[in-house]
This record gives structure tokens, sequence and C-alpha cells, in this order.
């Protein structure tokens, strides 16, 4: 009875179904290219049908929280914390990423052998790094931006507390829409790593292997001892908080992105004891200013490309590399292609980097974002409970890491 018990648990767990589906997607991709590189339309689908919901869900969350708060300066004082800690921990990945690189070299190797894309898009004319065209690119940001103006302006209108009402309706409502939703996760976990495998064939690993395992290794220090030393200082554990975000962390992995999870680590975070007002603010802002692991991948392949032409960087040289990235990294999010554009306007700027070294990055950038996107969105749940937890918005449940 007891085995029949936990192989339903089991068989009925979406982390399961999701595991199995990378694993399906990488077989088909590699044994199977063509079928593989077909399946980009289910991933891209997926993401697609979860997107509808990014928008509805921050802005109701956000004008929740802030109408549920009462007090706009405590707004103002969350908002400019977060910064302030986005700026901090990002710095220092930045910083991480050019250690690890100098550290283990991944850049000494024969570049012969490796297989050039084309990389005309990105080196052509790169663009210098705009605010505005950051804002106007970035999905998110807008949402957030006119969720906080809606919910400051919902604190001093006289039906307030009916439509506060009405709004939290809709917000049950949506939630529980994308519950639904997110069963069709190994579908897009499915499509996403079938066609990555597929287009880009596990072959062209080798080559740049040992930029690869330099990339995951330094993003799984970051993780474990960086942001976990974080949580430790708050008493949460890490490995308790990845094993509660597990199921979000595999979608993350299979669509090489962190933005299909995004929702449901709104939810769960909330759940765990932050209130719906930090989460609100900290978690949409984090995702387009708080890119640890896009810090560390772009730090990290200037370095690369600087061992791999054999390009001698001064220690000023250094500095003005991550004093360069602290601004334009913040322009890596939301648009596809955007990182080789900022290596692309990193490297014009320091005059000494071949630009057109992005082109042996293109073959297996996309096996190294799922590092990106999975340190980004652990990155973005510790922000959000570090924040809760200053402002004394964070309230301990009985379990909190065993909520399902």
């Amino acid at each position: 009875m007891k085995k029949e018990s936990l192989l339903f648990k089991v068989t009925t767990n979406l982390t399961f179904w999701v595991l199995i589906a990378i694993i399906c997607g990488v077989l088909l991709g590699h044994f199977n290219p063509e079928n593989g590189q077909k399946m980009k339309i289910v991933g891209d689908s997926f993401i697609q049908l979860v997107k509808i919901f990014i928008g509805p869900i921050i802005f109701l969350t956000i004008v929740l929280g802030i109408a549920g708060m009462g007090d706009l300066k405590k707004v103002g004082r969350i908002g400019i914390k977060s910064l302030i800690y986005f700026e901090i921990v990002t710095t220092f990945a930045l910083i991480i990423g050019v250690a690890a690189a100098y550290i283990i070299q991944p850049g000494k190797i024969d570049k012969s052998g490796l297989a050039i894309e084309d990389a005309g898009k990105y080196i052509s004319s790169p663009k210098a790094f705009s605010w505005i065209d950051f804002f106007l690119s970035n999905f998110t940001l807008q949402v957030l931006v006119v969720a906080i103006i809606c919910g400051i302006a919902l604190n001093y209108h006289k039906r307030r507390e009916a439509i506060v009402a009405t709004l939290y309706n809709w917000s049950k409502f949506v939630f529980k829409a994308l519950k639904f939703v997110m069963y069709l996760a190994p579908l897009g976990a499915f499509g996403g790593m079938a066609y990555t495998v597929g287009k880009f064939g596990l072959h062209t690993l080798i080559p740049l292997g040992k930029l690869m395992l330099t990339v995951y290794v330094t993003m799984a220090i970051f993780i474990f001892l960086v942001l976990g030393s974080i949580l430790r200082y708050y008493k949460i554990n890490i490995l308790d908080f990845i094993k509660y975000l597990k199921a979000e962390l595999l979608i993350v992995l299979g669509t090489s992105s962190s933005e299909p999870a995004l929702p449901n680590l709104m939810n769960k975070l909330e759940r765990m004891g932050c209130s719906k007002s930090v989460v609100g603010l900290v978690v949409p802002t984090g995702y387009s200013f708080n890119l640890d692991g896009t810090s560390i991948y772009l730090s990290m392949a200037v370095i690369f490309l600087a061992q791999l032409y054999n390009v001698q960087l001064s220690f000023s040289e250094i500095l003005t590399i991550i004093g360069l990235l602290m601004i334009t990294s913040k322009g890596a999010a939301g648009v596809t292609g955007s990182g080789f554009i900022v290596l692309a306007s990193t490297l014009t700027a320091i005059h000494k980097i071949p630009v057109e070294g992005l082109a042996f990055l293109l073959g297996v950038d996309k096996f190294m974002s799922e590092a990106r996107a999975i340190t980004n969105f652990i990155g973005n749940g510790v922000a959000a409970i570090v924040i809760s937890k200053n402002e004394n918005e964070f309230v301990n449940p009985e379990h909190p890491m065993e909520l399902e």
C-alpha cells in the first residue's frame, strides 16, 4: 500500500514529469536533430502562454501590495533598499566572474579548432547602452512602473476598499488559471531542450567545454557560498530553498528562461512568509536589475576572449570592464540576444579585444543560458527574502520549505 502511495505521489508530481521531458528532449535532439529542431514551436508556445500571465500577475501583486501597505514612504524605502542590494550583489557577481576566469583560464585553448558562428548582427554596429531603449524594450519594467503609479493612486481613491476587494478576486482567478497552464510545463521543457540539442548538438560542447565547466562551477559557487551565506544569516538553508523551488528550477532548466517560472516564484515566496508587497516590488524589479548569473557570465566572457586572443589587460582596464558591465549588464534583460549586444558594446569600449571573438561564443551560449537563468532565478528569490526580513515583513509559517 505504501509503495502504491509513493508511486502515485511521484507520477503525479510536476517535477517528475518535467525531468522526464528534459531527458526525452535531449535524446530526441541528439539522435534526431531534424525533428528536435521542429520542437522549437512547442517550447516557444509554452513560454508565450505563460508570458500572458506575467503582466497581470505583476500588476495585481504590486497594486494590492502597495494598497495594502498604506505607507508610501515604506514603498520608497523598499525600492531603494532593493536597488542598493541588487547593485552590491551583481557587482560582487561581476568580480567573481573575473576572478574565476583568471584562476581557471578557460580561454587558454587553441582557437583554430573552434566552430565559428555568424555574429554579424552583433558586431557590425554595436549600440551604446540607452536607458530609454532598455525601458521601451522591457515589458516587465513597464508593467512595474504602471503598477506602482496605480498602487499609489489607489491609496487616495475614496472607493479604495471596494477596488482592492475586486482586484484580490481577480488575482485569485489569475493564479488559479496559471496553475492549470503549468501542467503544460513538461511540454515546454521538452520542446526547449529538444530544439537546443537538435540545433547546436552536444558535440559543440567539446571544444569550449572548459569555458562551460568554468561557468557552471562558478555559478554553483556563487549560489551555494554567496547566496547560501546570505540566507544562512537569516537562518534559511540554501539547499532547503532550492528543494522548495525544484519544480520551477526544472522549468527554467528546460526552457532556458527564468520568465516562465516568475509567477510561481512570487506565489511560493508569499507562501513561505514573504509579504505580498515586498515580493511584488522586489521580484519584478530584480528580473531587470538583479541578474547575478548574467553578470557572472558577461564578465567571464570578456576575460575568456582576452585569453583566447592573448590580450593582456591591466588592473585599471579590468576595473573599467567591471564598471561598464555594472551599467550595461542591466540592459541584458528581456531581449533575445541582448547579452551579445552588451558584450559587443563592452569590447568596443575597451578597444583591445576583437569584437569578432563573439563568433566563438554563439555555438555554446545556448547551453550556458540555463546556468544564467537558474542563478538569476535563485538570486531574485533570495533578494525578496532579504528585503522581507530586513523590513520585518516575513511571517514564518510552521514548515516554510515543505509547502507544495
